[in-house]
């Protein structure tokens, strides 16, 4: 049975949620086994602890544990750094060496930040979680290495392959076993007990008191974004017991220390406007169906008004309700409705009528059904009739 307290105080991590927990205990489950792992989560996030745990609780816990930041090697050097070059394979080569897969074999290699790889270090990335061979830069002798490859990244990759800048084949061979790990906003019973740790580690640090909250501050902290996560967190919680005088603080004091509080980074509906129609889309069948409903009213109207012409010729009065129909049809100046009314009066009722269904009905059609409608409309058909 997996003791999920005792690995968070022995790698330090804070935070009783239900997501990181299962993040952990993935994590634990994995390990004995050789599976390559991609651990992904937004930046801030804590993921370099769980390679450790990975490796700590694996048969490799012995050999040796390779960090690499992927995103911090230049693209022209990288290949170098993980699989080794020979003697003067490149200018400055002034002797052999060995890269992190060589250095990590019969342990296990991490490799933060996955997605930056260039596509040609992919490739042979690729090789070597398939058959645990690779050369080094200028060599043409192929090496073996056994070693367990953990992967990281805050990149969404599938949408980088859908881009090209990724390979789909890595990506399932790195995918083996996916470790989703939590925003901080997702845990926001943490957030307090990683302020207090914060505080208590800076108190002792900077040999001082530490800070706390009262309840209108805590409240803000919980209700706070944190697109940096705990990262953000920790450097705001070192900036507050720095500066702050007062050990106590307040709403008003926090609302300093945290950027665009206000609003700037909070969820909230953009662009909704009030009116009658209550036009608030959650995707493109509701607007079709707007549409559709719109014709059928403008219909009504217009078949109204029709029989009105028929009924009375040209003695039809464009005032009132009938004045409203046409102005509402048209949706633009009222110079529309004084060049239709010599039309009505002249007795001309098919061409208004015709006018009036060409401006709107196909106008809205064509203009405001979305694209993809139309396109998936089209696709639908040419299906089924061939």
């Amino acid at each position: 049975m997996v003791n999920i307290q005792q690995i968070k105080q022995r790698f330090g991590i804070i935070g009783n949620s239900e997501a990181l927990n299962r993040a952990i205990d993935v994590a634990v489950q994995v390990a004995p086994t050789d599976l390559s792992v991609l651990i992904t989560g937004e930046s801030g996030t804590g993921k370099e602890s769980f390679p450790q745990i990975i490796h700590q609780h694996s048969i490799r816990k012995h050999g040796a544990y390779v960090a690499v930041n992927c995103g911090a090697i230049p693209e022209g050097t990288i290949d170098s750094e993980l699989f080794g070059h020979e003697k003067g394979a490149f200018t400055g080569a002034y002797s052999d060496r060995k890269g992190y897969f060589e250095e990590a074999n019969d342990g296990t290699i991490f490799l933060d930040e996955i997605g930056e790889l260039p596509l040609a270090t992919q490739v042979r990335l690729l090789r070597v979680l398939e058959t645990g061979e690779f050369m080094r830069v200028g060599s043409s002798r192929i090496l073996k290495t056994n070693v367990r490859v953990v992967a990281a990244t805050n990149v969404n990759l599938e949408k980088a392959i859908q881009e090209g800048e990724f390979r789909e084949d890595l990506f399932y061979r790195l995918n083996s076993v996916p470790i989703i790990i939590p925003p901080l906003r997702d845990r926001v019973e943490d957030i307090y007990l990683l302020f207090r740790k914060f505080a208590s580690d800076f108190a002792d640090r900077y040999r001082m008191p530490a800070v706390k909250l009262d309840e209108g501050a805590r409240e803000m902290l919980e209700r706070y974004r944190w697109p940096g996560n705990i990262r953000q967190l920790k450097n705001i919680t070192e900036q507050i017991s720095i500066i702050e005088k007062e050990r106590v603080l307040t709403a008003l004091n926090m609302e300093k220390y945290l950027p665009y509080h206000s609003g700037g980074n909070l969820p909230a509906v953009v662009g909704k406007k009030e009116n009658s129609q209550g036009a608030d889309f959650s995707n493109e069948r509701e607007i079709l169906y707007k549409v559709l409903f719109d014709m059928k009213r403008d219909m009504n109207d217009l078949k109204k008004l029709v029989l009105e012409i028929m009924q009375h010729g040209n003695d039809v009065s464009l005032k009132g309700e009938n004045a409203e129909i046409i102005q509402n049809l048209y949706q633009e100046s009222g110079e529309d409705l004084q060049r239709a009314a010599p039309l009505v009066n002249q007795g001309a009722w098919c061409l208004t009528i015709r006018l009036l269904l060409h401006h709107r009905l196909m106008r809205n059609i064509i203009l405001k059904t979305p694209k993809s409608l139309w396109k998936n409309h089209f696709l639908w058909r040419k299906k089924r009739w061939s």
